[in-house]
């Protein structure tokens, strides 16, 4: 798993270096050759869904990678001057196919939509009890996933936000991108909950158990945000962490992606109109 994270991007990056342009597909590479290895040996067997499951993933990837580097894209969709909504509603077009492709596959292995949680769920379904948060039995996600939400919203906006140092005037003149930030949110929350939980978990947690399905999510989605995240690097790594492991409890403990969607979309909408802020500004 440590192999095709972000984890060898992050150590080229952080000693200086840039990453080599066959990276990821080299990793894709090693995933195609696990998918092989899960077929014909035995031991390994019951892994092939998740070996397949990410191997759609970064072949997607790989695909959209190629698309938006091509010269019509770049002509259309992210040259200087385009509209925030042109250029944010083609990056979420793009996460939206990915996500697409991995719902398929999940899909065709699983052929009920319960199987990998592409339900509702159950929103009343109890928290298992986290002491050192202080929930104990009895509590239901029904309450604690607007919590965890509503705190994951303002552990964003602190370093976020506050961090770009807007004017009233920068705010006027975001507010009207604000709706079009919210559906992004919307749509990014949705698209990461489908690829980086849904294929995992459903693939993973039955296989060598919920615990360490979970940790599996934390590590894959905080290395995610180590370079790219809002805020990047250990501080981006240690909050995606922390909310992929809520995520990853609710998604299980709910048996659906609702709640893992709203804990997700609320810190995604602060994301977004932060984005919303910096466009103006520019």
């Amino acid at each position: 798993m440590l192999a095709v994270s972000d984890l060898p991007d992050i150590l080229i990056t952080e000693s200086g270096g840039s990453i080599p342009a066959w990276m990821f597909w080299a990793k894709a590479g090693f995933l195609a050759a696990f998918f092989v290895v899960t077929l014909l040996w035995r031991t390994v067997r019951p892994l092939w869904q998740y070996a397949a499951a990410l191997l759609t993933l970064f072949l997607a990837l790989g695909l959209v990678s190629l698309v938006r580097n091509a010269g019509w894209y770049q002509e259309n969709f992210n040259y200087a001057g385009v509209s925030f909504f042109r250029g944010y509603a083609a990056i979420m077009t793009l996460d939206v196919l990915v996500a697409l492709a991995v719902i398929a596959a999940l899909w065709l292995m699983k052929r009920e939509r319960k199987d990998f949680f592409l339900v509702k769920g159950r929103m009343d379904a109890p928290v298992e009890p986290i002491r050192w948060l202080g929930i104990k039995a009895g509590e239901s996600w029904s309450v604690f996933g607007w919590i965890f939400a509503a705190a994951a919203g303002v552990g964003v906006f602190v370093p976020t936000v506050l961090g770009i140092a807007f004017s009233s005037e920068d705010l006027v003149r975001a507010l009207p991108l604000f709706p079009f930030a919210v559906l992004f949110a919307a749509v990014n929350a949705f698209t990461e909950e489908a690829y980086y939980r849904a294929s995992i978990l459903s693939t993973l947690h039955e296989i060598i158990g919920k615990t360490h399905a979970v940790l599996i999510t934390l590590v894959f989605f905080g290395l995610s945000h180590w370079l790219y995240g809002s805020p990047p690097g250990l501080v981006g790594f240690l909050m995606t962490g922390f909310l992929a492991w809520l995520l990853a409890k609710s998604m299980l403990e709910t048996k659906g992606m609702l709640c893992p969607w709203i804990i997700h979309f609320v810190p995604d909408v602060v994301i977004f109109c932060s984005y919303a802020l910096m466009f103006v500004r520019s």
